[in-house]
This record gives C-alpha cells, sequence and structure tokens, in this order.
C-alpha cells in the first residue's frame, strides 16, 4: 500500500504548504483523505490523475478539509470528463454543505447534466462504513466544524491507517489509532494549547498509549515548523507536502 501526502498544510498555508489532502492506494484502489481548496494542485503535482480516485473520505466540514470538492467536481466535468462513478463520504450534513458551497462559489454549477453518479455517503461516529474498497469507522473528536468532526480508522488491503482530524486530545483517539500502521496526525501547535486543536507537548505525553506503528504529524502551524528540530520521538515523521510512503 502506498500513502502519498498530497498537502499536509493548515487553513492558512503555513510554511507555504497546500491543506489537507492524502491518497492511499492499494494497486487496485484509491482512495482520498480530505479534499482541501488545494486538492486538485497537490494531484497535479504528485502525478496522481483524479480520474483514478474511486471515493474521497472526509473528516470534518472546514473549508481547509472538504472545499476542494468543489472544484474536484468542475474538473470532473469540465476537465478530466469522468464517467465513473464517485463515493463521497463524511459526517452527516456533507451533501448539503457540498451543494451549498457549490453555489456560493460557482452559481449554477450543479445545474448540469451529470455525467457521472455522485453517490453521498453520511457518516455518524462509532460506525463502520463501506468507502469504495475500504471499511471507514468514525471517531467523535473535539473540533466545532457546523457539523460533527471524526477522526476516522481506515481498513483495506490488510493495512489500516487512523486520522485524527483536527482535534485537541480526547480518548477516542486511542482506539482510532491502535495498531493502525499509520496514524496521521494533526499537530497544530509546538507547546502553546490552541483550543480544539493538538499540540506536540501534549502528543508526545500521550504517545504510547495510542500504539500505533508509526506517526505522521501534519497541520502544523508556522510555530510548530519553526520548532520541528526539537519533534524527536521513535516511529515519529512530520510531513511535508509530495511525501509517499508505501507499508
Amino acid at each position: 500500500m502506498k500513502l502519498t501526502i498530497v498537502g499536509c498544510g493548515d487553513a492558512f498555508g503555513s510554511g507555504g504548504r497546500l491543506q489537507t489532502c492524502f491518497c492511499i492506494d492499494t494497486g487496485t484502489s484509491r482512495l482520498l483523505i480530505d479534499c482541501g481548496a488545494t486538492a486538485l494542485i497537490g494531484l497535479e503535482r504528485t502525478g496522481i490523475d483524479p480520474n483514478s480516485i474511486n471515493a474521497i473520505q472526509v473528516s470534518h466540514l472546514h473549508g481547509d478539509h472538504f472545499s476542494g470538492l468543489v472544484w474536484w467536481f468542475l474538473h470532473a466535468v469540465h476537465v478530466a470528463k469522468r464517467r465513473s462513478a464517485l463515493t463521497v463520504a463524511g459526517p452527516i450534513g456533507i451533501e448539503m454543505r457540498f451543494r451549498q458551497a457549490a453555489e456560493v462559489l460557482f452559481p449554477g454549477a450543479l445545474r448540469v447534466e451529470m455525467p457521472f453518479e455522485l453517490r453521498f455517503v453520511e457518516q455518524a461516529a462509532g460506525q463502520t462504513y463501506t468507502v469504495g474498497e475500504f471499511n471507514v469507522r468514525a471517531f467523535e473528536v473535539s473540533h466545532p466544524s457546523g457539523a460533527a468532526a471524526h477522526a476516522l480508522r481506515i481498513e483495506g488491503g490488510g493495512r489500516t491507517i487512523a486520522f485524527s482530524g483536527d482535534t485537541e486530545w480526547v480518548d477516542a483517539l486511542v482506539p482510532c489509532a491502535s495498531g493502525a500502521d499509520i496514524f496521521l496526525c494533526e499537530c497544530y501547535a509546538y507547546d502553546r494549547p490552541v483550543r480544539h486543536h493538538m499540540n506536540w507537548v501534549k502528543l508526545k505525553a500521550e504517545l504510547p498509549r495510542l500504539m500505533a506503528k508509526r506517526v505522521v504529524l501534519t497541520h502544523m502551524n508556522a510555530d510548530m515548523l519553526a520548532q520541528r528540530e526539537f519533534v524527536r520521538a521513535p516511529n515519529v515523521t512530520l510531513a511535508d507536502d509530495g511525501m509517499a510512503i508505501e507499508f
């Protein structure tokens, strides 16, 4: 399995990084995790064909994690000429939020004849869903976005990837990450508490409880990036745009 970091930045582009977007490739299926506004730019840079993506899984409904769906749709219809069905999964309300965002950003954009089937799967915490070829379990976290925010445990191809989404520390991250081959964890700040976000000092103290085989830090602000040389712990890696991990 291959994980490509399409974008690992925060909402503000700290460090010149693209917004959150990851691609899991099993060799037979590709799943995108989150789809920030810069997703198409990141896919172009990494050489991933948007038409090769079978499904998109969204953690929560903030713009830097889901708004790229609007540009994705326009590109699929008008540029990529997509014909295969696309599944979009996320918290309850994702379809309505997508449609509202599309109408605000590009009025009338959805009033076209659909050349492909666009399916939405709305997820509740504590449940497991089939998304493409993957099984996805959602865990409730602490990050208000006008809808539920989820950490995600994604299983497929004999491997497990966990993703914290955006959140301050919550104990739900323990079962989400336990035994995962990779735990993608937002680490917004270095030591300063930021409400509804993680910082490195808190995460480092909790690492023994997570029991993930590898932890990859993402969604870092300028302060965290400036102190990245002080982030040292076994099996912990800091993400960079374009990074690819095979496991």
